[in-house]
């Protein structure tokens, strides 16, 4: 797809307006209700739709189906971000009229970050085809490590300090409380870091990771930088909203990491198939509609299979914590 630099920028002008209104939404602290979330929510998904749309009307049906693919594996890896941002509010303590501005910080940088990571990802892959080979490699040894961490036992799951954050922690000093959203104070005579500050480079250097399994996983889908860009976008603006809204549903999506490491796996296998074709070697490559079949259908079914597990989960321990109370009665009478 032809992008020229006059759409670039009306693109970019267009991201901008809309970080400005989600930071306008959330710019005085509060606890954010369940209605406003879902509203907030169900707008930015209207959005993606018409600009997926718009690629489908002024570009090509090609541009518009990598478009969705790509917009909803980045949404729902961006879901499975989730609960690592649940863990890290929990580690800080942050107050819940506080979590919405972290967040939007947090979605700020992961913007700037990606934006990096597309632009060298592009630089890379139009000057070295064989990039792909090691894309496709990575996302499948990613696919696999998200296997092995479903499968291991996440009740004492809690999220630890990276060695950078720990440098600087101890090179600013760090406030013992909550100053509202400042992220500097003086106390005892010096400057030091505020709470809201620390848990925003945790959100911060966070992303960073998320980016590494994020950006190879779109390339595998299209090359297309002003696709790959415009998808991570709008795959981020409302995950504000969304951490809100699903915030007690996390728990239920027990099967989510299987079913992205399906997704990803199957990326990775795409990419390498890619790899070959451009290498010169004869194999079918696995087009738009089938990979947006695949993640569909996959992100459809862990939801069905991760709702019953947990419904028979919650009935399971009711029926345990039923018996026990009638174990208790027989005793004390």
């Amino acid at each position: 797809m032809e992008v020229s630099t006059t759409l670039w920028v009306l693109t970019i002008a267009g991201l901008i307006a809309l970080i400005s209104v989600d930071f306008f939404i959330g710019r005085k602290p509060h606890d954010v209700s369940i209605k406003e979330a879902g509203i907030w929510t169900i707008v930015w998904i209207v959005l993606a739709a018409i600009f997926g749309l718009g690629l489908a009307v002024f570009g090509d049906g090609q541009a518009s189906g990598e478009f969705f693919a790509g917009y909803i594996t980045e949404k729902s890896l961006s879901v499975d971000n989730l609960f690592v941002f649940v863990l890290i509010m929990a580690k800080f303590a942050v107050p819940t009229q506080y979590q919405q501005r972290v967040l939007l910080v947090g979605v700020l940088v992961a913007l700037v970050l990606r934006a990096i990571f597309i632009a060298a990802g592009a630089a890379i892959i139009s000057s070295f085809s064989w990039v792909f080979y090691i894309f496709g490699a990575f996302l499948i040894y990613t696919a696999w490590k998200l296997i092995q961490e479903a499968r291991a036992d996440e009740d004492e799951e809690e999220w630890e300090e990276n060695k950078l954050l720990k440098t600087i922690e101890r090179r600013f000093g760090v406030a013992d409380r909550y100053h509202g959203t400042k992220l500097w104070i003086e106390q005892n005579g010096k400057r030091v870091m505020t709470p809201m500050l620390v848990v925003m480079l945790a959100i911060g250097s966070t992303d960073i990771l998320f980016a590494l399994d994020s950006i190879p996983a779109i390339f595998g889908l299209t090359q297309d930088p002003y696709i790959v860009f415009t998808a991570n976008a709008f795959a981020l603006m409302g995950l504000r909203q969304l951490y809100f809204l699903i915030g007690g549903l996390l728990k239920k999506l027990v099967h989510l990491s299987y079913g992205l490491s399906v997704i990803l796996g199957f990326i990775g296998v795409k990419l390498v198939l890619h790899a070959l074709h451009e290498s010169g070697v004869h194999v079918p490559e696995i087009t738009i509609p089938v990979s947006l079949g695949v993640i569909c259908g996959v992100l459809v079914i862990t939801t069905i299979t991760s709702l019953i597990a947990s419904k028979k989960q919650a009935e399971a321990e009711q029926r345990k914590t039923d018996a026990g109370s009638k174990d208790k009665d027989s005793i004390e009478a």
